[in-house]
């Protein structure tokens, strides 16, 4: 089951570690203390592999960032790894969407979370739009890739490389892991201010510039906005300069938050021209 706060079985308005909480009723303390979420989600996930051979092992665990970082129930998959990594597997963070300080408290995602994991895959934040991914991980496992030929016909490149490291630098020296948690903070707040006045805002979510807007027909059953409608929205925005992603299953605005002022657009291409 997806611990989510929101939409799953479980969880409620004490449940994230974020300034945006859903408006769901909780049975947690309010101090965040501890999360009656956390233990049932996990426990569900104790249920599953019991009854799955081979009992006692596990191959790993990948946790897409993107999902779960600003949605999932404190200490959910500091817990999670607990168990798993006994049983012989391995941890793979993907920090693809929430790396290089986009969260704003941390640089890594899976550092908000409490957990180191054995594997950390990343890309588009690392080249700021220039084509370059990365994988780290720890000696061990690396030298398991010494077992057969390995090659990648664009590894190592050095113009992708530098990139790397410029990216590195700008993000240190123009201190933009701050920007991210002071503008990402205004704007959670701001959507939480439109959610007391429009129905249709069933939950807003969020850490840093990591942020997720759910839309939905009914409060009450948090029965999601059918996919028309949401696409409506979406073009309205886009017309007046504002660019929101859509994703997930009924296709709501996601997590990508990307403003864009049409006149400073203009003024830009003008002056190219």
């Amino acid at each position: 089951m997806n611990p989510d706060p929101y939409q799953g079985h479980w969880g409620g308005r004490y449940c994230r570690d974020s300034v945006a909480q859903t408006i769901r009723e909780c049975e947690c303390p309010a101090d965040g203390a501890t999360c009656a979420a956390t233990d049932k989600y996990y426990h569900e996930l104790e249920q599953i592999f019991l009854f799955l051979p081979p009992r006692g092992r596990v191959a790993g665990m990948l946790l897409n960032q993107f999902k779960v970082l600003y949605n999932t129930p404190r200490a959910t998959l500091q817990k999670q790894q607990s168990w798993y990594e006994p049983m012989g597997g391995v941890f793979i963070a993907d920090e693809v969407q929430s790396g290089f300080g986009r969260t704003g408290d941390h640089f890594w995602g899976f550092e908000g979370h409490g957990i180191i994991p054995d594997i950390v895959t990343c890309a588009k934040g690392i080249g700021n739009g220039f084509p370059i991914g990365a994988v780290i991980t720890t000696p061990e496992i690396a030298q398991c890739l010494d077992r057969a030929l390995h090659f990648n016909t664009y590894g190592g490149n050095p113009l992708a490389s530098a990139v790397g490291i410029a990216v590195l630098d700008v993000i240190e020296e123009e201190e933009l892991q701050k920007n991210s948690k002071i503008v990402g903070t205004q704007l959670l707040k701001g959507l939480l201010e439109l959610q007391k006045k429009y129905e249709i805002i069933g939950d807003v979510r969020g850490k840093g510039l990591m942020i997720g807007v759910e839309l939905v027909e009914d409060r009450t059953t948090r029965k999601p906005l059918s996919t028309p409608h949401v696409i409506e929205i979406w073009e309205k925005c886009k017309d007046i300069g504002v660019l929101l992603g859509r994703g997930g299953l009924n296709g709501n605005p996601s997590s990508d938050f990307s403003f864009y002022f049409t006149d400073l657009y203009e003024r830009a291409l003008l002056d190219l021209l």
